[in-house]
């Protein structure tokens, strides 16, 4: 009664076609793409406006009715699904790109703007959007924001909240807020801007941001090594910047995904090559030839079996199709594919890689790697067929986590906690640690309806149990 109540209130302070309860509208909206069960929300309120974002939010508030924000729904943890049912308010018609500063090198847009979309309009004004996702197509800027998102070029230019100047947030009670600056340098009172970056929509809802950009580079190159050993890869790595080379991207294949990608991809394949490392350097322009050939050099000493350089679009675009058809590929492999981001430090990338193979073969289920080898930022996937094989995943998924912890490492990179990693907060944080987190989610939404039971593991134990 209490959600019908609420819903009639929204339809009546908001336009006709923004609240949703057609069955077959909700069931759209609810999962994302992880692994996590689906439910459907009573109620899907297409949000047009930050007045749109405030109004929802009063209403819910004031009937303690669970929301749950979403924009591009791309994400792998599980962060865009109702668990608490009640609403989910979607932000994807709130698309806009608001300015383009090329003057003080900004852009102020809207939280359902396509992260592509971005960068490809700033791009063609000589600017540079560089957090990269490789979802990058379907994802978008809220969604980024929430999970501090990374991607392959976060190595040499950090992860979304190193652009993050200033937000426009929406917080649980339906309060709009300035938060942050849009000035290059400012410490006036807290940095709650940074708090938001990251917080996975449980702290506030973003309906706007100012974002850094920098001025594009001139020149591009990319490399594809090959090596007969995953152990090289950490060595490899090791000599690009003995070398004095700053790469953008440093992309790793172990040896499970090279294979699956030569069978399914039609990746062509050095003989006997056993890992594989896609290297991109960017900068000057007049440089570039240089670093290219040093690089190379660097490799080779490194032991690679064979190194292929492309300087220009159309061989860099075939270069990095082996990148980003991986998720795919593995995903038509076997009927069920979950991928935890994993972070250990990149001295121990080699360590973590044989972890996997250990754990892979205790727990009898394919796990092929990749990922952002250059900031130790492993995707390991667990791939399996049957329903009956999830308590295997579980037992795999679980040792994994705590390996990762023991080699210094964290629970996830850019993919977030969301649903699917909250039982295991604690391996990484301390108790002391979360129920001060605990306490700051209070403050913030002491109703808890803004999207609740996400991150913290009391919060997530019920979805988990109903599993």
């Amino acid at each position: 009664m209490a959600t019908d109540r609420a819903l009639r209130e929204l339809a009546h302070a908001l336009r006709d076609d923004c609240v949703v309860t057609d069955p077959d509208v909700c069931a759209a909206y609810a999962k994302d793409e992880s692994e996590a069960r689906p439910i459907v929300p009573a109620a899907v309120v297409r949000a047009e406006s930050t007045a749109d974002v405030a109004a929802v939010m009063r209403v819910a508030s004031s009937h303690g009715l669970p929301v749950t924000p979403r924009a591009g729904g791309t994400g792998r943890v599980g962060g865009a699904v109702p668990v608490e049912g009640g609403i989910v308010l979607t932000l994807e018609k709130m698309a806009d790109l608001k300015d383009l500063d090329r003057a003080n090198g900004t852009a102020t847009v809207a939280p359902g703007l396509v992260t592509g979309e971005l960068h490809a309009r700033t791009e063609a004004e000589g600017l540079f959007y560089p957090p990269d996702p490789n979802s990058s197509a379907g994802c978008t800027i809220g969604g980024n924001i929430a999970t501090n998102a990374g991607g392959p070029r976060a190595l040499k230019y950090g992860v979304t909240g190193k652009y993050v100047r200033g937000l426009e947030v929406v917080t649980a009670d339906g309060s709009v807020l300035a938060l942050g600056r849009g000035t290059r340098k400012g410490v006036t009172g807290y940095d709650l801007a940074s708090l938001i970056v990251g917080s996975e929509g449980t702290l506030a809802i973003v309906t706007e941001a100012t974002l850094a950009l920098v001025p594009a580079p001139e020149g591009r190159a990319t490399l594809l090594a090959f090596f007969d050993d995953e152990a090289r890869i950490e060595p490899a790595l090791a000599s690009l910047y003995a070398h004095r080379l700053d790469p953008r991207c440093a992309e790793l294949l172990d040896a499970r995904t090279l294979a699956l990608m030569q069978t399914h991809a039609a990746l062509q394949v050095p003989a006997g090559a056993h890992a594989m490392l896609l290297v991109e350097l960017d900068g000057d322009l007049v440089a570039m030839d240089a670093a290219l050939e040093r690089a190379g050099n660097a490799l080779l000493e490194a032991g690679a079996l064979d190194v292929l350089a492309a300087k220009h679009g159309g061989d860099r675009e075939r270069l990095w199709t082996a990148r980003r058809e991986m998720s795919r590929t593995l995903r038509g492999v076997a009927r069920h594919k979950m991928s935890e981001d994993v972070v250990v430090p990149r001295t121990r990338l080699g360590e973590l890689i044989r972890a996997t193979r250990e754990i892979s073969e205790d727990v009898e289920l394919e796990m092929p790697s990749y990922g952002h080898a250059g900031d130790g930022n492993l995707h390991v996937n667990f791939l399996w067929n049957d329903d009956g094989e999830w308590p295997r995943v579980e037992r795999g998924i679980g040792a994994l986590f705590r390996r990762v912890i023991d080699l210094g490492g964290a629970l996830t990179g850019e993919h977030g906690i969301g649903i699917m990693k909250a039982p295991y907060l604690g391996l990484e944080q301390s108790a002391d640690v979360i129920a001060l987190e605990s306490r700051i989610k209070a403050l913030f939404d002491p109703k808890g309806v803004l999207n609740p039971g996400k991150i913290f593991p009391e919060a997530a134990k019920r979805f988990h149990g109903a599993c």
